[in-house]
């Protein structure tokens, strides 16, 4: 009887310790399928940066969420007084923006400076964004046509209209306050700022992913990786970069999905911020982290 009771007993001990050794194993396969590297993303875009250290380059692409708490103030004062419509005499208003020709030279400055993108006269331009070129609409019957004549440009905002896929029909400024508009809530507010240039880059590519060096912060073109059995067809191409000492500080958080989001609101020295999501593992999270860690902000705790 008492051999019979131990016999089950030891049955009942080596089943759960089975137990616990499959779910260990199972645990070890999930944590090595959830880590990370960037190795074949640093031999693409090192070449791209030479006499820079490559600290980071993100594996999934960064994006501006469409709320942020720190704009909704700003929201608030402005409900009573906006219109349903995006009327652009109204959008000028509440932007403050008194000189429309003025603001969009304003915001091609920071475009210049962050990005070093070359705004070429005229169709040169859009074929260097890659940017098919833009054509007329298209007539309808006879009885119908509407003959629309684009709005005469300078070569240099032609070549950044096309940068930005822009319409040729209406003038730029009225769709950049568009945008400011519509994205107050996750950057400054003013596209004349380096925020401002950051987000016009994000508002135009997907799939763009941040790169971290020892002086500069860049964004990226650069398509996901492809399955391990296909070859790496991938040409990456610098859009965006700003020299690390413009960057005034960086502060990331984890969202309730901390696992796989990271979100960082970068501060610019010209007052400026954007708020920044990232598809990221903790183990490109943690790479991102310590990329930064000489820049001033608050960080997650691991």
């Amino acid at each position: 009887m008492m051999s019979g009771e131990r016999g089950r007993l030891g049955r009942f001990t080596e089943a759960v310790l089975g137990g616990a050794r499959a779910a260990r194993d199972r645990a070890r396969e999930l944590r090595d399928e959830f880590r990370t590297s960037d190795e074949p993303e640093r031999a693409l875009v090192a070449p791209l940066l030479p006499g820079q250290e490559l600290r980071y380059v993100g594996l999934g692409p960064v994006r501006a969420p469409d709320t942020h708490k720190a704009g909704r103030q700003l929201a608030d004062v402005m409900a009573d007084e906006f219109v349903d419509s995006l009327d652009p005499k109204v959008l000028f208003g509440l932007l403050n923006i008194v000189n429309p020709v003025v603001w969009v030279d304003a915001v091609l400055a920071p475009v210049r400076l962050a990005a070093g993108v070359l705004l070429l006269p005229g169709k040169v331009g859009a074929l260097a964004a890659g940017v098919p070129e833009a054509t007329e609409p298209a007539p309808g019957p006879p009885h119908q046509r509407v003959r629309r004549e684009p709005i005469a440009l300078t070569e240099e905002q032609e070549a950044f209209r096309a940068l930005f896929r822009l319409s040729l029909y209406r003038p730029l400024a009225d769709q950049l306050a568009e945008i400011a508009y519509l994205r107050r809530y996750v950057f400054s507010g003013d596209l004349a700022t380096l925020a401002g240039s950051l987000l016009l880059f994000l508002e135009r590519y997907t799939g763009t992913p941040l790169a971290v060096t020892d002086t500069h912060l860049h964004l990226l073109r650069m398509g996901p990786r492809p399955d391990a059995d296909r070859p790496d067809r991938r040409q990456p191409r610098v859009l965006w970069s700003v020299p690390r000492d413009r960057v005034a500080r960086i502060d990331s958080e984890r969202g309730a999905t901390g696992l796989v989001q990271l979100t960082s609101t970068i501060v610019f020295d010209d007052g400026s911020w954007i708020r920044l999501t990232q598809p990221a593992l903790r183990d490109d999270q943690s790479r991102f982290l310590t990329a930064i860690h000489d820049l001033p902000g608050h960080r997650p705790t691991p």
